[in-house]
């Protein structure tokens, strides 16, 4: 159907693609995670596109995955969000304990940013 030796001109698939209601959009992702029941997949610096095409969306992602086991992804990422207090929370606990926001933030990141259960521990 589409003859010739090594493809088709990527402007005249772009044009066919156009006309047959297709649209492709270039997506600038960072990081694309898939998460199976046995693993994550992270693909970083990867090319993604998402195809529009009879009201359904198609996403394609081109790159490298690197294969993690499922609970060591989850325990960076919980372990990333802890060491992220909000400056709100770490105010909240300092002036409501009376205790200094270093030790505020201390007792927030044990609690895992429960402020109740860091009032209390400080209290």
């Amino acid at each position: 159907m589409f003859g010739g030796g090594g493809g088709l001109n990527p402007r005249k698939m772009k044009q066919m693609m156009s006309q047959m209601g297709i649209d492709l959009v270039e997506i600038d992702a960072e990081e694309v995670i898939i998460r199976t029941d046995e693993e994550e997949l992270v693909f970083t610096d990867a090319e993604v596109q998402r195809m529009d095409a009879q009201g359904q969306q198609t996403y394609q992602i081109v790159g490298s995955p690197e294969s993690r086991p499922l609970g060591e992804g989850s325990s960076e990422s919980e372990s990333a969000s802890g060491s992220e207090i909000p400056a709100d929370d770490v105010e909240i606990v300092a002036a409501r304990t009376g205790v200094s926001e270093e030790d505020a933030r201390a007792a927030l990141e044990e609690a895992d940013g429960d402020l109740a259960a860091a009032v209390e521990k400080l209290e």
